[in-house]
């Protein structure tokens, strides 16, 4: 079933914010009580954290380019595919450039906004590439 056109409007919005470079624009899409979680990390909790997590990433990889994969919905849920690109060139950066991809499972509170957000990554392979650089593209991905 494909996502409802307004949760697939969201969902672009999102990824724009990212690649905007505004990590509060980020933010404006969770509820102000709203949670972000990556990993295993203690997770963010209200806009002003949420702010932070976006704003680390962004300083991180002064170009970030977020595009959105997919977006599956599941009744008041839905799961948001990403691939992160960039240069970690940002303060104590290794000047290698990344290309992640993870997902985010959200559950969107009554507002319309993301009230919680479990995001998941490879860390091994970000790691792997913040010391050696990416694994090249497959044929037709680049």
């Amino acid at each position: 079933m494909p996502p409802a056109p307004d949760l697939l409007d969201f969902a672009r919005r999102y990824t724009a914010a990212w690649c905007g470079r505004d990590p509060g624009a980020v933010a404006e899409f969770f509820s102000p009580d709203g949670s972000l979680r990556v990993n295993d990390d203690p997770p963010a909790a209200g806009r002003e954290a949420i702010t932070e997590v976006a704003r680390s990433f962004m300083t991180a990889f002064p170009d970030l380019h977020v595009a959105m994969d997919d977006l599956i919905v599941r009744g008041g849920a839905a799961v948001y595919h990403w691939t992160l690109t960039g240069a970690n060139t940002g303060p104590g950066g290794t000047g290698r450039r990344v290309r992640i991809s993870g997902f985010e499972e959200w559950r969107i509170g009554p507002d319309g906004s993301i009230a919680s957000s479990q995001g998941r990554f490879d860390a091994g392979l970000y790691r792997r590439q913040l010391e050696e650089g990416p694994e090249p593209a497959p044929p037709g991905r680049r």
